[in-house]
C-alpha cells in the first residue's frame, strides 16, 4: 500500500461512508420573553406547525427540538450558542430574532460548522464580507423590505421624508435599504433607544417639522407603541406613515384601527394563492386560532428546507458538504411562492406594497396593492466570498 495511504489511515483522515443518523436535534432559540415576545413567538410556533405536519420526523428522522428562551440578551444568547454546539450537540441552530443577537452568536456557531438557519434577522455583515456555507437565512436580509419601500417611494415621487428606527444593527441596515432606492430629499434620520417605548418626544418633533411623510421601522412590541402613539397624536393626516417590519399580521391585532391607511413593505401576505400558502395559512389558523405573520412562514420553511435536505442525503447529515449542498438547493415549495438561494445562502424573492385596510369581518388586515421588487437579492451578495 502507498505510504501516503499508510498515513492517512492511520491518522483518521481516509473518508468514511456516511451512516444515516437515527435522529436529527435541532436547537432553536427566540425572544420569548418581554415586550418583543410577539416575534420570538410567532417564529416557535411556525416552526413547530411544520414539524407537526410532518408528522415529528425531519426528512424522516425523528426530530428533537430543544427550544430556549435568549431573553433579548446578548450574553444569554451566545451562552445558548454554546451549550447547542458543546452539549447538545445539535445537527443545526434554527429560530433567531434581532440582529444583535445574532451577531452575538454568529460566530460561536460557525466556527464549530453548525449549520445555522435564521428565521428572522439577516444582518448585513452575514449577507457580504462575513458569510459562510454554514449559515443560511429564510427571510431576508435586513434591508430588503425598506428597499421594497424605498422604491415604491421613488416611483411615487415622495420628497422630504422624515426617517425614524430604534438604534441597532437592524434598524441602520433597514434606513440604508431604504436610501439604496430612495433618492428624493430627507427631512430628518432619528435614531432611538432598542429599548424605548415612549415616542411623545419624537412625535413632537415630526409635529413641528416639514416632512411630507414619515418611514418608521419598530419591530414587534415597539411598533405597537409607535403606531398607536403616532395616530393618536393625530399625524396620520399631516404626514402619512410608511414602514417595513413595523405593522404585519403579529402585530395589527394590538394596533387595531390605529392601522388603517399606513402603506407597508411585505414579501407575504395570508392571501397569496398557492397551494403550500394555503396548507400553512389553515394549519396555522386551526392550531393557534391567529392569522399568521411573515415571522412564522420564515420557521415554517425552515423546517420544510430541513426536511428536503435531511431526504436528499438520505438521513446521512454528518455528511456536512453533502448536507450544505442539499441546503443551498432548497428543494420545497414555500408558502411565498418559488424561493431560491443567492450565491450568499440568502433568499432571492419578491417584496411587495401593501395598505392596511379593514377586511369583511371588520377587522384590519394587510391588502397586497403591487410588487415593488421582483425576484430580487440584496446588495451584499457581490462582497460574499462563496460564488
Amino acid at each position: 500500500m502507498d505510504k501516503r495511504i499508510l498515513l492517512l489511515a492511520a491518522a483518521g483522515l481516509l473518508a468514511v461512508p456516511a451512516q444515516a443518523a437515527d435522529k436529527i436535534t435541532l436547537g432553536f432559540m427566540s425572544t420569548l420573553s418581554g415586550p418583543n415576545a410577539i416575534i420570538g413567538t410567532e417564529i416557535r410556533d411556525g416552526m413547530q406547525l411544520a414539524v407537526e405536519q410532518l408528522g415529528g420526523k425531519i426528512g424522516g428522522l425523528p426530530a428533537r427540538v430543544i427550544v430556549e428562551d435568549d431573553q433579548q440578551k446578548a450574553d444569554v444568547a451566545r451562552q445558548l450558542a454554546e451549550k447547542f454546539v458543546q452539549s447538545d450537540k445539535v445537527d443545526a441552530a434554527i429560530g433567531f430574532s434581532f440582529s444583535n443577537l445574532m451577531l452575538a452568536v454568529y460566530k460561536p456557531l460557525v466556527d464549530a460548522k453548525t449549520v445555522t438557519i435564521s428565521s428572522n434577522p439577516g444582518p448585513s455583515q452575514l449577507a457580504g464580507k462575513d458569510c459562510s456555507p454554514y449559515f443560511f437565512s429564510t427571510s431576508w436580509q435586513g434591508d430588503n423590505w425598506a428597499e421594497g419601500m424605498g422604491a415604491y417611494l421613488q416611483k411615487k415621487g415622495l420628497q422630504n421624508i422624515y426617517l425614524i428606527a430604534p438604534n441597532y444593527a437592524a434598524g441602520k441596515d433597514v434606513i440604508a435599504g431604504l436610501k439604496r432606492f430612495y433618492k428624493g430629499s430627507i427631512a430628518a434620520e432619528v435614531y432611538t433607544p432598542l429599548t424605548q417605548l415612549d415616542f411623545s418626544a419624537e412625535l413632537s418633533q415630526i409635529k413641528s417639522s416639514n416632512a411630507s411623510a414619515v418611514f418608521a421601522f419598530y419591530p414587534g412590541g415597539l411598533g405597537v407603541q409607535f403606531v398607536k402613539q403616532y395616530s393618536q397624536a393625530g399625524l396620520k393626516e399631516k404626514f402619512p406613515l410608511y414602514s417595513a417590519y413595523t405593522v404585519d399580521e403579529s402585530t395589527l391585532p394590538a394596533i387595531g384601527d390605529d392601522a388603517l391607511g399606513l402603506i407597508v413593505a411585505t414579501s407575504w401576505a395570508p392571501d397569496l394563492d398557492n397551494a403550500a400558502n394555503k396548507k400553512f395559512v389553515s394549519g396555522f389558523e386551526k392550531k393557534y386560532g391567529r392569522v399568521p405573520a411573515p415571522y412564522a412562514v420564515h420557521a415554517y420553511d425552515t423546517i420544510m428546507l430541513l426536511d428536503t435536505a435531511v431526504k436528499a442525503v438520505n438521513g446521512k447529515i454528518e455528511d456536512k458538504p453533502a448536507f450544505l449542498a442539499a441546503l443551498r438547493k432548497a428543494q420545497f415549495e414555500s408558502p411565498r411562492g418559488a424561493f431560491k438561494f443567492n450565491t450568499n445562502q440568502f433568499p432571492i424573492q419578491t417584496f411587495y406594497q401593501g395598505e392596511v385596510k379593514k377586511g369583511a369581518d371588520g377587522k384590519p388586515r394587510i391588502v397586497i396593492q403591487d410588487k415593488a421588487l421582483e425576484n430580487y437579492g440584496d446588495a451584499y451578495a457581490q462582497t460574499c466570498s462563496m460564488k
